[in-house]
């Protein structure tokens, strides 16, 4: 079935080996995505049928907020991901296979990497709000803003994007993945990421299509920007839940931090 999809990202290899790609796949995709959330943000303020899904309805979104975000993204994209990237592709150039996987295994391998993405995100956040000095030195960045908006996803500190860059990067690799399957897994995961800060509880959010409260989503996370010592999983709940670090927007669950 994903045959023909991988035959025509094939027809674009040399795109595909190409050392700016990977830069500019994680960019553009991460701005893809924000731009529908900028656009909402753009008619709260004028538009109670969008206010009334805004998760912190009595803050908006500055002007200038949205260009520290995309300044700040921009230049972590072009001072230290793109160089990275470079010596990636320099010391293991891309392998583009003939054949695309099946798609129960390219399913299942997805699945598998965001499982373990979102482990691995929860211990080193918690690690961060523990250890004042990591929390200070490299973590504070990302709470500059305690009402999330789409854009303040990847408003964070070098050391943070290419920590969590490497962990997202690696953990494909690490289970043998097709190169579809990595893509597949860094689109899933830069669109859950921006969803988590998009500021807004949607009919159709994640959370709402994923039962008995295993996903957090954007109403799970807004609360962790607004608290700063309860859900420091960035997708899922059954870390937080069995670390005692759980809480919802209604007060239920426990709370630990620092």
């Amino acid at each position: 079935m994903l045959q023909p999809i991988w035959d025509v990202l094939l027809a674009h290899a040399p795109l595909l080996r190409s050392p700016l790609f990977p830069a500019l796949f994680s960019l553009g995709s991460y701005l893809s995505f924000c731009l529908p959330f900028l656009l909402l943000d753009a008619l709260a303020p004028r538009c109670a049928l969008v206010r009334r899904y805004k998760l912190q309805p009595h803050s908006s979104v500055s002007w200038s907020a949205v260009r520290s975000c995309a300044a700040l993204v921009f230049y972590n994209h072009l001072v230290f991901v793109f160089p990275l990237t470079v010596l990636h592709w320099y010391l293991m150039p891309v392998n583009l296979p003939a054949h695309a996987p099946a798609l129960p295994l390219l399913l299942a391998q997805v699945l598998v990497c965001l499982l373990l993405f979102d482990f691995q995100s929860f211990t080193w956040h918690l690690l961060h709000h523990k250890v004042p000095w990591l929390y200070r030195n490299f973590h504070k960045v990302h709470h500059t803003y305690t009402s999330t908006s789409a854009l303040t996803a990847e408003y964070s500190s070098a050391w943070e994007t290419l920590s969590l860059g490497f962990f997202a990067a690696t953990t494909p690799v690490l289970l043998g993945c097709h190169p579809l399957t990595e893509l597949a897994f860094f689109l899933l995961n830069i669109w859950l990421s921006v969803e988590d800060h998009c500021g807004y509880d949607l009919p159709w959010a994640t959370h709402r299509l994923v039962p008995l409260g295993l996903y957090g989503g954007a109403r799970h996370h807004d609360l962790h920007h607004l608290k700063s010592t309860c859900n420091f999983a960035p997708y899922f709940t059954h870390w937080d839940r069995l670390a005692g670090t759980l809480r919802t927007q209604d007060g239920a669950g426990t709370s630990e931090g620092s």
